[in-house]
């Protein structure tokens, strides 16, 4: 799962920004308004986490922008202000959740959680393709209900996949979502993920959950049960 960071106050910015990597989280981070909206425009995200007052943009207008282009990704307002009224004109902004500050970690661990849930399977706690299970909250995978250990990468790459198996996915896109925008990226480690997952997925090699596409990407073939 990755997650973009918009808030201007650098040390807490940097708070969310650890816990969310120590929860396995890919993450994004700014702390300007304008650069905020440029990543959530540009990248593939599962959620934003967006402060209202901003350098460069406010808050509300990324989310009314990102809204008016188009875009569905769960968005969790970080606020100041507790009066019900600016919440609610966040909420008509186009933002699914809020949190006023000062709040606990645990707290917006749980919301994050929450509007992933809603967001990637009707509320459903887990995705089933054939023998293969994903819990998408606690980023577990199990096969034939035997529990398989999977690295951050590896499950956030498997999951990416799953939800999209009715399309092929390039290696750039899922090195755009594996990997924060500013890192070094080598398109030789997702091939070596993507063995390590097959491996895992197929030790008896007869699913073959993960078909290459030569020049093209690759498809995640088990379909939904």
């Amino acid at each position: 799962m990755r997650i973009l960071i918009i808030e201007d106050e650098a040390p807490l910015r940097q708070q969310i920004i650890e816990r969310l990597a120590g929860e396995g989280y890919t993450v994004d981070a700014s702390g300007d308004g304008r650069e905020g909206l440029f990543l959530a425009s540009e990248y593939p995200l599962d959620l934003a986490v967006v402060d209202l007052g901003l350098p460069g943009m406010p808050g509300l207008e990324i989310i009314r922008t990102l809204r008016a282009d188009g875009h569905t990704l769960p968005i969790l307002i970080l606020t100041a202000r507790g009066k019900w009224e600016e919440k609610v004109t966040g909420l008509e902004a186009g933002a699914d959740d809020y949190l006023v500050k000062p709040f606990h970690m645990e707290e917006l661990l749980a919301r994050i959680k929450a509007l992933l849930r809603r967001a990637g399977g009707n509320g459903q706690e887990a995705l089933h393709f054939g023998p293969v299970t994903l819990e998408p909250a606690a980023q577990r995978v199990a096969l034939d209900g035997a529990p398989l250990e999977l690295t951050a990468f590896e499950y956030r790459l498997l999951e990416y996949l799953a939800r999209h198996r009715d399309k092929v996915v390039p290696k750039s896109e899922l090195a755009d979502y594996l990997y924060p925008h500013d890192e070094d990226r080598d398109s030789n480690v997702i091939e070596v993920l993507i063995g390590r997952l097959r491996r895992k997925l197929d030790p008896a090699n007869q699913l073959q959950p993960i078909e290459t596409l030569r020049g093209r990407g690759y498809r995640f073939t088990l379909g939904p049960t």
